[in-house]
């Protein structure tokens, strides 16, 4: 059947409108994670700090978590599970020393944010993510999905070591300094 041409051409907007508004959001949709299906969200730079923390070991980084508004909202409250639509993402960068700051203060005691590693997400749905404990994952390095479908597996698995009522996530808030 073939739609008036007034119609095709509404159709055509629509989806012309759908798919900027999406990527003006910051949606690829090839851009995923395997296996949960993740995507980058848009715009998380400019979420709310929740925490940040520092991975000695081999990873040796530093990080902040941001969260969107409902993850925060759960963090601040202290509300377990974590609503669906919650998500947390983790920023990374390499841990160098600040050659520059350490000259300053006489000693090496100073840290900065060196190359950027990866952005790891975590997507709150309880329906979707029912086999991981509610939560999706993925990881992105230079704005990309990591497609290592078996990287991505292990995130669920050190996840699962944490106390259930904690909702599987490891970040604690940090309190606001007053």
């Amino acid at each position: 059947m073939r739609l008036p041409h007034h119609r095709n051409s509404a159709l055509a907007a629509i989806l012309l409108v759908s798919s900027t508004i999406a990527l003006a959001a910051g949606y690829d949709r090839e851009n995923v994670s395997p296996e949960y299906g993740v995507r980058l969200p848009g715009g998380y730079r400019n979420w709310k700090v929740v925490s940040v923390a520092h991975e000695a070991g081999g990873l040796d980084d530093i990080r902040v978590i941001l969260g969107n508004n409902a993850a925060v909202e759960a963090m601040r409250s202290g509300r377990r599970p974590f609503p669906n639509g919650a998500v947390l993402v983790r920023v990374a960068w390499k841990l160098v020393p600040s050659e520059r700051n350490n000259a300053i203060f006489g000693r090496p005691q100073s840290f900065v944010p060196g190359s950027a590693t990866n952005v790891q997400v975590e997507v709150k749905d309880s329906r979707k993510f029912r086999a991981t404990g509610g939560w999706g994952y993925g990881q992105f390095e230079a704005g990309r999905a990591n497609g290592d479908a078996a990287l991505i597996n292990t995130c669920n698995g050190c996840h699962l070591k944490l106390p259930k009522a904690d909702d599987l996530i490891f970040t604690q808030y940090a309190l606001d300094a007053r």
